[in-house]
């Protein structure tokens, strides 16, 4: 790749605004437009967003060259190599992908990359047709605090592992809404350690009561149906590994909650998401026998910070590094480490949750109904 020179265009959706109202501005907060300028090989030529005040804001933002109102005015023109699609609403999502596969431009996308599993098949199909590459922003396959827990866990410094606990920011959005939101970033670290899931098991619950599909709301991040207000999901993995995925809303006290403990045969590790205010961080717990209150509600008291090598890499901000080795990978890679297909898992998984709730029975991946479980006339 010495002096091949890229380039990059990202494409924002602030014209449309949530559910609530809000506006998000050009990359709904999340950044996905910055990462480029700096990369030595990248030039940002161009965004696209129909609100003009974040059409601006975005091009000073990204260092771009020009913006555009319609973003297939600005495909066909720049013919960029790479593009970011900052929207957070996976509804959105489709349409521009379509349109970047179309034109033969890879893509960076925001999480979750779809509303639906029907949609997100739809996606990779047409971007494997035109040979575009799909990369999605979970950021944490690529940044230490996370590679390093990898090394750790392969190099058995906590054992053989048996199961791991994730859960959501549980904020406001706590349950079936937190879960399509920040908890597809939970979900899709435990495929990074443990694999493909192979079943699942759910429950959710609204008011302590078993949800109906009734009861189902559209979230206001706009990521498709969304329901209960406490959400549990067991996974199953190769080697008996057991995965739990919980999310309470109104849980959110300290900014700790949101993150994902690895219990192997000889050790804890720990890892808390950062974001743009707060650091990822790794520790361990080696003690013999781990507090169950220790593990389920991440007291600190047993756990060690991990410091790799000479460098705090286990403290790292996530979003910013993540977002700029995901690009590269995706400019330079056969394969990005975060693909559609990683991305349509997370969405899976999540829809497993209410597909077997909605049954009352354990079932298996892949999901047969690609259907929004919770939308009417799917059969689960």
């Amino acid at each position: 790749m010495a002096g091949r020179i890229f380039r990059a265009a990202a494409i924002g959706d602030t014209g449309h605004f949530d559910k609530a109202g809000r506006y998000l501005g050009f990359a709904g907060g999340h950044g996905l437009h910055l990462p480029y300028q700096h990369l030595p090989q990248v030039e940002m030529v161009a965004v696209a967003d129909a609100d003009p005040k974040a059409r601006e804001e975005g091009r000073i933002a990204a260092g771009a060259a020009r913006a555009y109102a319609d973003y297939r005015e600005m495909l066909e023109k720049e013919r960029p190599d790479i593009v970011s699609i900052c929207s957070r609403h996976a509804e959105r999502h489709e349409a521009v992908i379509s349109a970047a596969a179309e034109a033969g431009v890879h893509i960076y996308v925001d999480k979750p990359m779809a509303p639906d599993l029907e949609s997100a098949d739809r996606m990779i199909s047409a971007c494997e047709r035109r040979g575009v590459r799909l990369g999605v922003a979970h950021q944490s396959r690529y940044v230490e605090p996370f590679l390093t827990a990898k090394r750790m866990l392969d190099a058995g410094e906590i054992g053989t592992l048996l199961s791991m606990i994730g859960r959501g920011k549980e904020d406001h959005r706590g349950g079936g809404e937190d879960l399509m939101c920040c908890g597809v970033h939970t979900l899709d670290a435990m495929r990074f350690f443990a694999g493909d899931p192979l079943w699942v098991q759910g429950s959710c619950t609204v008011g302590g009561r078993p949800m109906a599909r009734q009861a189902a709301y559209e979230g206001k991040d706009c990521n498709g149906p969304v329901g209960g207000d406490s959400v549990w999901g067991m996974f199953g993995f190769a080697g008996g590994v057991i995965g739990h995925a919980v999310s309470v809303r109104n849980q959110h006290l300290h900014g700790d909650r949101w993150g994902l403990t690895l219990i192997g045969t000889r050790g804890v590790l720990s890892l808390r998401y950062g974001d743009f205010e707060r650091r990822t961080t790794l520790k361990i717990s080696k003690a013999p026998c781990v507090p169950e209150e220790a593990v389920l509600e991440h007291v600190e008291a047993p756990f060690e910070p991990v410091v790799p090598g000479s460098e705090e890499l286990g403290s790292v901000h996530m979003p910013t590094r993540g977002n700029r080795l995901a690009v590269w990978d995706i400019l330079t890679s056969e394969q990005p480490r975060s693909s559609g297909h990683d991305g349509r898992w997370t969405i899976e998984m999540v829809h497993g949750i209410y597909a077997s709730h909605l049954t009352g029975r354990r079932l298996t991946f892949p999901l047969a109904d690609r259907r929004h479980p919770l939308a009417f006339g799917c059969e689960y």
